[in-house]
């Protein structure tokens, strides 16, 4: 695959997809931040996130309509959005975000291969055997091996487990049904963002949504709104114009290694050699696919 129509090389879709990666990798550890001081839960910070998401991009969209595109694309963020840090508060970042991301390249290549005839070819299947391997290896914490206390629990727990994986798959759809109706990225992203925060406003708004802990607190969602959600969706919906979608969620594993890195330094989070060896193997699999494109 060399150039589509909007002029954009795969090299340079790939560059965006990392870039967006390296973003998505803090926006865990922000939220996290936010649960522990800030008083928020899951549907607050998803909320806050694509609320000021919204904001930091609608001047520069034009155009922008909420069609039934953009609503099926704002209802699967907010959706996996919700799920993710709703993982992070029962099970940690780092097993949060592993488990997120390493199952999303599963979803993803399945999809693409039923719904948009994609075809990983061997070398492709190659990085997503590596890929799931390292997703084995990061989540194979020993029984009653617990990190360090980010939120109400930060073990391995099954329902956080299952938040993950409930993330992932919202996460595959949002990626193939943006692959198959390409559309402004800017546009998208910001209808996106409108329409997930719409969906999840009465929730928060329910609990109360307002931050504690002062201007911490606020420079945190500042930077939740900017970098890991208006700066990284921005580049995501943009090299889904030139990638195959399961090229992007592949890419996109660097994320989670980064991510993991993060648990530990930031939070005092523990990983296990295995799981160490499993970053690698992200990480590995992720420029493998980034070579291959």
């Amino acid at each position: 695959m060399t150039q589509l129509t909007t002029q954009l090389t795969t090299r340079r879709a790939t560059w965006y997809v990392a870039t967006a990666a390296a973003a998505w990798g803090t926006g865990g550890a922000a939220g996290a931040l936010l649960f522990a001081s800030g008083g928020l839960d899951a549907l607050d910070v998803s909320f806050w996130r694509y609320l000021l998401g919204a904001l930091f991009l609608l001047p520069l969209a034009r155009g922008l309509r909420l069609d039934r595109r953009v609503v099926v694309v704002g209802v699967g963020m907010a959706v996996y959005q919700t799920a993710y840090f709703g993982a992070i508060s029962c099970s940690g970042v780092a097993i949060a975000t592993v488990v997120t991301m390493g199952a999303t390249p599963v979803f993803t290549a399945l999809g693409g291969r039923l719904l948009l005839g994609e075809r990983l070819g061997r070398a492709g299947l190659a990085a997503l055997l590596v890929a799931l391997t390292g997703l084995l290896l990061l989540t194979a914490q020993p029984a009653g091996h617990a990190t360090a206390p980010v939120a109400s629990g930060t073990a391995a727990t099954p329902f956080g487990v299952g938040l993950g994986l409930v993330s992932a798959a919202g996460y595959a759809g949002v990626t193939l049904y943006s692959r198959r109706h390409r559309a402004g990225s800017r546009g998208m992203a910001v209808g996106g963002f409108v329409v997930g925060a719409v969906c999840l406003a009465p929730f928060a708004l329910a609990g109360g949504v307002l931050p504690e802990g002062g201007w911490q607190s606020v420079a945190l969602l500042g930077y939740l709104g900017a970098v890991p959600t208006a700066l990284a969706y921005g580049l995501f919906f943009r090299a889904l114009t030139a990638l195959r979608a399961t090229t992007v969620s592949i890419v996109s594993l660097g994320e989670a290694a980064g991510a993991a890195v993060l648990g530990v330094l930031v939070f005092g989070e523990r990983l296990t050699p295995l799981a160490w060896a499993g970053c690698v193997l992200l990480l590995v699999a992720a420029v493998a696919r980034a070579r291959e494109e």
